[in-house]
């Protein structure tokens, strides 16, 4: 167990963000009382699963790890927040619009866009939602399948004031099975709101 500070960043993850932000991060997470357990994937592209998805905080508490460790992330967001003045922000933090009444398409455009890119962390919540909801959706195991890249599952546990950089999927061969040892890993980590978070039906 470390500080987020004290977090190894591999040469190969793409970075962003200057010293003084990451240093201000740290300090802050370091404040709350959040400490940092495993290890970050060391890879060019990637898909960082974080999870429990419970609360707005977990953006917040997100945002701040990324900009501790310096981390250059996408995400996807939903389009009518990439509207002036937000949506520059957005798309500078990393943020992917996406419009949900037209998801048709998505997995493969996101896949082709990674496959085409020399380096990108795709960041996002694989519940899909902050309600309640078995099971979750499994869009981005068929994004990591396409885009032949690895997961890793990261866990917000509030209960114990950790960021878990928990396993690693280096291959997607089998979405069943993988979902399974998926919700293994999520079933022990204590979101915000514990009962939001389903792992099993």
């Amino acid at each position: 167990m470390s500080y987020i500070g004290q977090v190894s960043i591999g040469e190969l993850m793409p970075r962003k963000w200057p010293q003084w932000l990451s240093r201000c991060s740290s300090w802050l997470l370091t404040q709350r009382g959040w400490t940092v357990k495993g290890e970050l994937i060391n890879a060019p592209k990637a898909i960082l699963a974080v999870a429990p998805h419970t609360s707005n905080w977990d953006f917040f508490i997100g945002l701040l790890v990324v900009f501790s460790c310096q981390l250059k992330l996408s995400f996807f967001g939903k389009h009518s927040i990439f509207v002036p003045p937000l949506g520059y922000i957005v798309r500078k933090l990393g943020g992917i619009p996406i419009e949900r009444s037209r998801a048709h398409g998505v997995v493969t455009a996101i896949a082709s866009q990674i496959s085409q890119s020399e380096d990108l962390i795709l960041a996002l919540a694989p519940e899909g939602t902050r309600k309640a909801a078995f099971p979750w959706k499994q869009g981005f195991v068929h994004i990591a399948k396409q885009a032949q890249i690895p997961i890793q599952l990261i866990g917000l546990d509030y209960k114990h004031k950790q960021i878990v950089f928990g396993p690693v999927i280096r291959e997607v061969t089998n979405t069943h099975e993988q979902m399974q040892t998926i919700y293994a890993f999520y079933g022990n980590v204590c979101g915000k709101y514990p009962k939001n978070c389903i792992t099993q039906p």
